[in-house]
């Protein structure tokens, strides 16, 4: 098995009769989703990407992949939210937390646009210096404040150094197909561009051109991903909670909201796993947080927060459960060495390798947990890879949309995070009556 949700620790917290009673939930989720008789429906291209996707575009993302290792020695990508996540995520997963500096073939990749901060900005300019850059800049509309100022500001870096045509060859553009300011400006320069797809909403998105570019960029095997994401798509379609653990996954989150289990935290033991903690917070949260509802994800990384947060899980408010990866092979192995002095009184650990160590930590953590009353989901992953990945991917995001309608929301748009780019772009000056009054208001509360 690629992934098994293993409820070992759940026996006390859900019963049998528990998955009894939400089985009618979850088969009214189910036939919402596949019927596209739910809101949101009109955002469901993710569920059937792994088999119906655009060939040519693939293959374009390839080339152009190939061509960026050979331009540059770094790859700027802009982009926020699923524009940005999905891929970090991926690379972080597949190449490791420090692939910039690792020895390797291909560029290092930096992210921007996803803040506002001078002080990022400034630094990301300052490495950038005296080497090779290419950008791949990521947004369906172009006019998002982050990333939008992000690309002014390596737009011109880039034409000063390589000049107009130069840095033509050198922008990538993954934005609308026909219209928006940022398609406007790629035709109207000559970039090369792909294409965000109009029913894939940004945090399902890591699966499309808005993250296959970077991450084929850093080497990793997208055709492998999307099989990965294929396979699960196909283990996960039968309406049965027995036997399908994403429909399990949806359907414990579910039960334990019922029961007062309002935070989720997403667990790893795996430096390369927190940036998926990152993009699975993002789809869990933009996708269920609405309507006075919605289970509030969390993360840690295990065991460095153990040692910080570690006190709070076991004795805190009993307002959460946690899900858990269980990684189970590594590619890489370290011995812990025998100290003849066995200053530290570590010597029984002599011989043992760290990933084994890190394993029976994950064990002896998840049964202090669940004694203190925190249940605990395992998902046991067999290993990190661009086929594991595409996988884990489907996993959660057909979960996040099963949980979502099980809990009677639409869990596919973001009505709220609008309200704060409106505050911003009134106290900010942009033109428009509207955007005076609101300032006027706003400035009164301030």
């Amino acid at each position: 098995m690629v992934l098994k949700l293993k409820d070992t620790y759940l026996s006390d917290v859900i019963s049998s009769s528990d998955y009894k009673a939400i089985e009618g939930d979850i088969k009214k989720a189910h036939d919402m989703l596949y019927a596209k008789s739910g809101p949101g429906s009109d955002f469901l291209g993710w569920t059937d990407l792994p088999v119906n996707y655009d060939k040519e575009e693939f293959a374009r993302i390839q080339k152009a992949a190939k061509k960026i290792a050979g331009l540059c020695d770094i790859f700027v990508v802009i982009g926020i939210g699923g524009s940005y996540l999905g891929a970090r995520a991926a690379i972080e997963f597949c190449k490791g937390a420090n692939y910039n500096n690792l020895k390797k073939d291909t560029p290092d990749i930096y992210f921007t646009g996803n803040d506002i901060s001078a002080t990022n900005m400034s630094e990301l300019l300052e490495i950038c210096e005296g080497r090779d850059v290419c950008v791949n800049v990521i947004s369906k509309s172009g006019t998002t404040t982050e990333p939008a100022i992000a690309f002014r500001i390596f737009r011109e870096l880039l034409e000063k150094k390589y000049g107009k045509d130069g840095a033509k060859d050198r922008i990538f553009v993954t934005t609308d197909k026909c219209r928006g300011k940022l398609k406007e400006l790629s035709d109207a320069e000559g970039y090369e561009t792909f294409v965000v797809p109009d029913d894939v909403g940004g945090r399902y998105s890591v699966l499309t051109p808005v993250g296959l570019l970077p991450i084929a960029v850093a080497g990793i095997d997208i055709q492998e991903m999307m099989n990965g994401a294929a396979d699960a798509r196909s283990a996960y379609s039968e309406c049965d909670i027995e036997k399908n653990d994403c429909y399990k996954y949806a359907a414990i989150r579910n039960i334990l909201y019922r029961q007062g289990k309002s935070v989720e935290f997403f667990v790893s033991y795996e430096s390369s796993l927190i940036m998926t903690a990152e993009w699975w917070k993002q789809l869990y949260g933009e996708s269920e947080g609405k309507e006075g509802k919605g289970i509030l994800p969390a993360s840690v990384s295990f065991t460095t927060d153990l040692h910080s947060m570690g006190q709070f899980i076991q004795e805190g408010s009993r307002i959460m459960f946690e899900t858990v990866i269980d990684l189970v092979n590594v590619e890489r192995s370290v011995e812990i060495p025998y100290d003849e002095a066995n200053s530290d009184g570590l010597n029984f650990l002599a011989g043992k390798d760290m990933h084994d160590v890190c394993r029976t930590a994950f064990k002896a953590t998840a049964i202090a947990h669940t004694d203190g009353k925190t249940p605990n989901i395992i998902l046991e992953l067999e290993r990190r890879g661009a086929y594991q990945f595409g996988y884990l991917v489907y996993f959660f995001e057909l979960g996040c949309a099963i949980s979502g309608y099980t809990l009677g929301i639409n869990p596919f748009d973001q009505p709220g995070v609008e309200e704060y780019k409106k505050n911003m772009f009134a106290l900010l000056g942009k033109p428009g009556a509207d955007n005076e009054a609101r300032r006027r208001e706003l400035e009164a509360k301030l």
